[in-house]
């Protein structure tokens, strides 16, 4: 009789050899690094919006300006988290493989 075989991955599951490993020691920082890499595609999705809302003419100029200072406002506030944190740009940008890096260039 042979020895039973250990059953599949169930369905989605990663493979051992691709797991994320979780330090107790850095899930913090890496915790902070995910937030702040989803707040990062958020600001960048924002500004390309209102960047299509100016050029098709639908905000006065009273509604550009806000939108500028918000905007600013809240890349000034990533960066500090950032730099509070020890993170650099790079490590908020996440490497999707062949599709390439998450986050567009500056």
């Amino acid at each position: 009789m042979s020895a039973p075989q250990p059953s599949p991955p169930a369905r989605g599951a990663a493979p051992a050899d691709r797991r994320v490993p979780l330090e107790p020691e850095t899930v913090a920082r890496d915790l902070t690094c995910l937030v702040l890499t989803l707040v990062e595609l958020v600001h960048q999705l924002m500004e390309r919006q209102a960047l299509r809302r100016i050029d098709q003419g639908d905000l006065d100029e009273e509604r550009i300006e806000q939108l500028g200072l918000t905007l600013m406002a809240l890349e000034e506030g990533i960066d500090e988290l950032r730099e509070h944190f020890g993170l650099t740009p790079d490590d908020l940008n996440v490497d999707l493989g062949p599709l390439g890096p998450l986050l567009a260039p500056d």
